[in-house]
């Protein structure tokens, strides 16, 4: 899957520039240069989050990969024990 150019920022950006009005939709896309499929998937993915709540999940899901890897570690350290 290819990688999002621009940052869960500046999407909420867009999806808020969308949301004032002043433009149509196919407007604001093409003004950044997205397809609207793109800001309908974005819209059903971040529509209504702020921009702190998406810094919040990164942060947790940062998180998270980091105590799974302490947990995978400590595991293997426990399965070499064992066998020693």
């Amino acid at each position: 899957m290819k990688t999002s150019t621009f940052t869960e920022e500046q999407i909420v950006q867009i999806l808020r520039e969308a949301e004032i009005g002043d433009q149509t939709i196919g407007s604001v896309c093409r003004a950044h240069g997205i397809a609207e499929n793109t800001f309908y998937t974005w819209r059903k993915k971040y529509g209504g989050v702020d921009v702190a709540v998406i810094k919040r999940l990164r942060e947790l899901e940062h998180e998270n990969v980091r105590l799974k890897r302490i947990l995978a570690e400590r595991d293997l350290e426990v399965d070499v024990g064992a066998l020693v």
